[in-house]
């Protein structure tokens, strides 16, 4: 396995000044979010599409660091029936022709999460059977919706040499866990597999560590990002909690850096499970912890990470 950070957490500051923050730390690889629900604080993802002396430029900062693009990051919910779900689309296909002229191979997205029916203007995510209107929504979803987009999509991307698309198992989309991301897969193929959170799974009461175990092959990335439940909320509210992130003292739970919500023994012992199934790829680092300065947060997640992942960083 190796380390990588998405560079997202140093939004605030230079390419080139978080280009030498991630070296100070031993990161090797990176993973650049082009849009969409980031705010791709590092990619101008129209001057690198239109200019090669800038594509140029971008890689060469890189390489002369020691640093490599991991992978290409175009979240967003390009199924959303609306204007946001017709741009984000746009950042997708992009996103889709800058890792041609990079020669990136693999790209981390969303599944994406349509409207309730035809008409609708906003998305619906659909969690129980009950009332029964509620399947015969699920159903439009995924038959209407999301396989035919998603088998356009995988013939896209072949178009443009991609070889691997990792699905986030984020909520409010249609894919959240290996249940879901197993319905796509089988109708599309396996040019679709899961960039595996366990900072969702938490959340949703699921346990990561069997879910390696699930989902085996089908993991084609990871991201490494801890969630604590917070005790003394959790209990009277449990865990469906809609108050913003910032409101951290407040929710049921919280994205946190990694030792924050799980030890170092639980991340030694998921690395370990994610290398007994068969995985040697990227796990990049995400820290989305609101309660301590970004930078500290990213030194405190990354020496947990150097710890608990089965290799060697003398």
């Amino acid at each position: 396995m190796r380390m990588s950070l998405v560079t997202d957490c140093l939004g605030f500051m230079s390419f080139e000044e978080m280009a030498d923050t991630a070296v100070s730390l031993g990161y090797e690889n990176l993973e650049f979010a082009c849009g969409n629900w980031s705010k791709a604080p590092h990619v101008d993802l129209d001057a690198l599409i239109e200019s090669s002396i800038q594509r140029e430029r971008f890689v060469n900062a890189l390489r002369e660091r020691g640093l490599s693009i991991e992978v290409l990051n175009c979240s967003g919910n390009q199924l959303a029936p609306n204007e946001e779900g017709r741009e984000h689309q746009i950042v997708v296909e992009k996103t889709f022709r800058l890792a041609e002229l990079l020669g990136i191979k693999n790209i981390n997205m969303m599944s994406g999460l349509p409207g309730g029916g035809p008409g609708e203007k906003t998305p619906n995510w659909i969690t129980t059977s009950w009332p029964p209107i509620n399947l015969e929504i699920l159903n439009w979803q995924w038959n209407e919706v999301a396989l035919p987009y998603w088998e356009k999509t995988v013939k896209q991307a072949k178009e443009h040499g991609i070889e691997k698309i990792a699905l986030e198992n984020h909520g409010s989309q249609l894919v959240y866990n290996p249940e879901t991301l197993f319905r796509l897969r089988n109708h599309v193929g396996d040019m679709v597999g899961m960039n595996f959170d366990p900072s969702h799974l938490f959340w949703m009461g699921g346990d990561p560590i069997v879910t390696l175990r699930t989902l085996g092959p089908a993991i084609y990335h990871v991201h490494a990002k801890d969630t604590r439940i917070e005790k003394g909320l959790v209990e009277a509210q449990g865990v469906l909690d809609t108050k913003t992130i910032d409101s951290f003292s407040n929710r049921s739970w919280n994205y946190v850096a990694l030792g924050h919500g799980h030890d170092t023994s639980w991340w030694k012992e998921f690395f370990s499970v994610l290398s007994m199934v068969g995985y040697d790829g990227p796990v990049s680092l995400e820290m989305e912890d609101l309660t301590m300065d970004p930078l500290t947060a990213l030194k405190k997640s990354t020496q947990v990470l150097k710890e608990a992942l089965p290799k060697s960083f003398d």
